[in-house]
Parts: structure tokens; C-alpha cells; sequence
């Protein structure tokens, strides 16, 4: 049996994404009869996998990734306001430390690039024996807290502020409007902020998307054995992992593709890492520690002998939660980018011990855990990310139609600030400068093909 009924906005998704369109359409804007469609409860399928990291450190070409970081910032600070004790927020920033001249070289160049779009000012703390003004992250809370970003060269600063690392640190980038924050607590609020403005969640699985004149006439799902169809002129492709094949319910192809990436935690109950630490990233390549013993075994055995090689930078981590828990997160092997998720999530049994080698690199209290860490938990979601990691939020081909996605890793952080800016394509608000940059049609333009092939960092870490 069908059963008919009506919408003004139909979403697919109950991820971050769907959740915080939601929001913006019932509660910002006022919309009335808004439908989410998902067959999983609200964020579980890849919003509770994530670090729950922010920040506004973005580089270009262009400010349009800072600017919308900022305003998903003041957003999720708005939110915290609200209920502080319910959603918390750290301010602790991010770390990004070298041990070589040419890190420090490249770490410089990106944050005069990136404090010039908007991240705030650029402080250099240099080893010239006077009294540094760098202002620790234990010294502010989130509402006094500098912008921009620190860098320390005082070698005897980094010492005093970070006695934990090894004596190889040259140089340390302490960016400033970034943290973590509780997200699944902060998708639950919006959610049920949108349930008292009428929006309505309905387990089920969007089947096929009608079309009337050219444009969104209704959405057919599969709920409860049945099928219904849902009367609606505006669809919202919100689908996370699975945008892409959603997309073509409508015949789009999204310019999406799909990495899974992995975390770990443990227990660090030897408390080698503080506790009040900001999200610490090591920007050099690294060589994990072996024993003469364990390096010979290793290059035995063809299936073991990667471990010996370089691997890439960018192993990080951080404090979790208010007891001894460490979170340690690293792609680092090449990412392997696939058109559709597959399901059940792959595992990966050797990113603890990788991951914990390869942080001990610059916390060499780590090796402590060295073949006896304690029963390390390993997770993980998909990416599902553009070409040049930005994200795509606005109007699709078929009138009425939207995307809210390509996350690539940072969909929790940006969701505020994509909810907002979806809200104003759909009510047919007054939009803001950094639109156009996000648009999906972007890749029709000649120009932006151009900017494309000359594309440097994605700002993924």
C-alpha cells in the first residue's frame, strides 16, 4: 500500500549535515513542514566517527574556506552559549610542530598565507632571550582567547611550554581559533530544536525522486514494508557516504569520491600526554623505532617490510574526554579512494601500533605502550570528499534539488556553517560573498578547471 502526503522540504540524511539544514530551514528561517529520511537513527552512521575537531586554519586560493569556518565557528559558539554545561567546546588549538628548518620554512609561509585570509594575526616568538607574549592555551577560555596563530622558534619557549616533546622540536605553530568540541551533543541540540519547530525524522530509505515539469514533484521511500510518497518541491541530498548514489536518483553524478579513514584510543594511564594539551600534529616525515631485533624480522617478511619504510607526515592526536584517554589519528598510508562505501566498514588492526610508533617520534614518553598497549579501540568513517576538499553546498541541475556534502574529513566543523548557508539558497536568502566558491556547478567553469590543475594544499590533515 502507498501512502501520499505532502512536504516543503524533503532530506535525505540524518547525519550532521541533514540535521544542521534542518535546523537552519525550521529554526533560522521559519520553514514549516521539513521531513528528514534516513533508515539509521540520527548520526550513527559517519557522524559519530569523528574527531570532533574545528578551526578556521584553512588555506586558499581564496578566503572563501576561512570565511565559512568562521561563521560555523560563531555558530557552534552561539550554540554553546545556549547550553554550555550540555555542549562543550575546548579552545585549545592546534599544534603544528617540525623538526627541520625547511618545516619551519613551509609551516611560515602557510600561516602568513593563512592569517592574511582572515584567521587573524600572526605572532612570531623568535629565540632572542626577552619575555615572550605568547599566551598559552591553559590561560584563556573560549571567549578570551587570541585568533590568528603563535609561532614559537624560542627553542628554550618550547621547552618550557611543551617539556614532554623531543629535543629534536625546532619550531612549533600554535593556531588559535581552533579545538573540539562535544559534536554528537551538538547535532542531538539542533536536532531537537528542529523538532519543536515541526520537522519530522521517518526511519526509511529514499527510493526514487519524481519529477514534474522538470523539477522536484515528490520522493518515493521505502518505510516499514511499504512505500510512500512524499509530495515536495524541495529535495536535499544530505546522504554522507552514500551523496553520490543519491545524486543519481536525480541524474547527477556528484564529483565526490569516498576514503575510509581511521582513529584509535586508549588508555594513556601513564599520563604522557597532558591533559590540557591542544590537538598536536608532527609535520615531518617519520621512521617508527624498532629494535635491531624487531627491524631485522620485519625485513624478513614481505608482507611486514612497509613498516620500515618513511612514512608520511601528519600523525595527530589528542586528548579525549576528562579521563586518561588518548586519540590518535593517521592516513598514514595512501588513502584509497573508492566510488561507493562498502559495508562493513573495513578494519585496521595495525594503525595502534603504527599510530603510537609514530607519535613517539616527538612524545617519546610513548614508548612506554610500545608492544603492550592498553586495549586500543579502532574506528572509523568514510571521507566523502571533492577533488580539491572543499565542499558543495547549493542548487543542483534539477530545480529544487540540493547537496549539502563533500565533507572530506571535516563535516562536523563545517556543518554549522554549510547549514546556514543551504538555508539561504533554499528560503532565497541574501547569500553570502563565499557562495559562489562552494556551488557544485563550480567545475563547469573554465576558470576554476584552471585554478584546479594549479590546486596546492587541501587543508586536510
Amino acid at each position: 500500500m502507498t501512502r501520499i502526503r505532502t512536504a516543503e522540504v524533503v532530506i535525505c540524511g540524518a547525519g550532521i549535515a541533514g540535521i544542521s539544514a534542518a535546523y537552519h530551514l525550521a529554526v533560522m528561517q521559519g520553514l514549516k513542514d521539513i521531513v528528514i529520511v534516513d533508515p539509521l537513527p540520527p548520526l550513527t552512521l559517519t557522524s559519530d566517527k569523528s574527531t570532533e575537531g574545528y578551526r578556521n586554519w584553512w588555506p586558499g586560493p581564496g578566503n572563501d574556506m576561512v570565511c565559512l569556518m568562521n561563521r560555523s565557528i560563531d555558530i557552534m559558539e552561539g550554540l554553546h552559549r545556549e547550553s554550555p554545561n550540555r555542549l562543550k567546546m575546548h579552545r585549545r588549538g592546534y599544534l603544528y610542530a617540525t623538526g627541520t628548518p625547511e618545516g619551519i620554512d613551509a609551516i611560515r609561509a602557510t600561516a602568513e598565507q593563512i592569517t592574511k585570509l582572515g584567521a587573524g594575526d600572526l605572532r612570531i616568538h623568535h629565540g632572542q632571550g626577552g619575555d615572550s607574549q605568547y599566551l598559552s592555551s591553559q590561560e584563556h577560555g573560549i571567549f578570551d582567547a587570541p585568533t590568528g596563530a603563535d609561532l614559537i622558534l624560542d627553542t628554550a619557549l618550547i621547552r618550557k611550554h611543551f617539556p614532554f616533546l623531543t629535543t629534536d622540536a625546532l619550531g612549533i605553530l600554535h593556531t588559535r581559533r581552533c579545538g573540539w568540541f562535544a559534536a554528537q551533543q551538538f547535532g542531538m541540540y539542533m536536532l531537537e530544536q528542529a523538532l519543536e519547530r515541526g520537522v519530522q525524522v521517518i526511519n526509511g530509505k529514499v527510493e526514487d525522486v519524481e519529477t514534474v515539469g522538470g523539477q522536484v514533484g515528490a520522493v518515493k521511500i521505502a518505510v516499514n514494508g511499504g512505500m510512500e510518497t512524499i509530495s515536495t518541491r524541495k529535495f536535499i541530498i544530505a546522504a554522507g557516504p552514500f551523496q553520490k548514489a543519491v545524486g543519481r536518483l536525480i541524474g547527477v553524478d556528484l564529483p565526490v569520491v569516498v576514503e575510509p579513514h581511521f582513529k584509535m584510543v586508549f588508555s594513556d594511564h601513564y599520563h604522557v600526554v597532558p591533559r590540557d594539551l591542544g590537538l598536536f600534529i608532527w609535520n615531518d616525515p617519520v621512521h617508527l623505532a624498532w629494535t635491531d631485533e624487531e627491524r631485522a624480522a620485519l625485513a624478513e617478511d614481505e608482507a611486514s617490510r612497509w613498516l620500515l619504510d618513511e612514512f608520511r607526515v601528519g600523525v595527530h592526536g589528542r586528548p579525549e574526554g576528562e579521563g586518561d584517554t588518548l586519540l590518535l589519528q593517521w592516513a598514514y598510508r595512501p588513502d584509497r579512494q573508492m566510488q561507493e562505501p562498502e559495508y562493513p566498514f573495513p578494519n585496521d588492526h595495525q594503525l595502534p601500533e603504527v599510530a603510537i610508533r609514530g607519535m613517539a617520534r616527538v612524545i617519546p614518553g610513548l614508548a612506554k605502550y610500545f608492544n603492550k598497549i592498553p586495549r586500543p579501540f579502532v574506528d572509523g568513517g568514510y571521507y566523502a570528499r571533492t577533488v580539491e576538499n572543499r565542499p558543495l553546498i547549493g542548487p543542483l541541475p534539477l530545480e529544487g534539488s540540493y547537496i549539502i556534502g563533500g565533507f572530506g574529513g571535516f563535516g562536523m566543523q563545517v556543518s554549522f556553517g554549510a547549514g546556514d548557508l543551504l538555508a539561504a539558497h533554499v528560503a532565497e536568502g541574501e547569500l553570502p560573498s563565499y557562495a559562489p566558491a562552494f556551488l557544485p556547478d563550480r567545475y563547469e567553469d573554465p576558470r576554476y578547471q584552471k585554478v584546479l590543475r594549479d590546486w596546492g594544499a587541501s587543508g586536510q590533515i
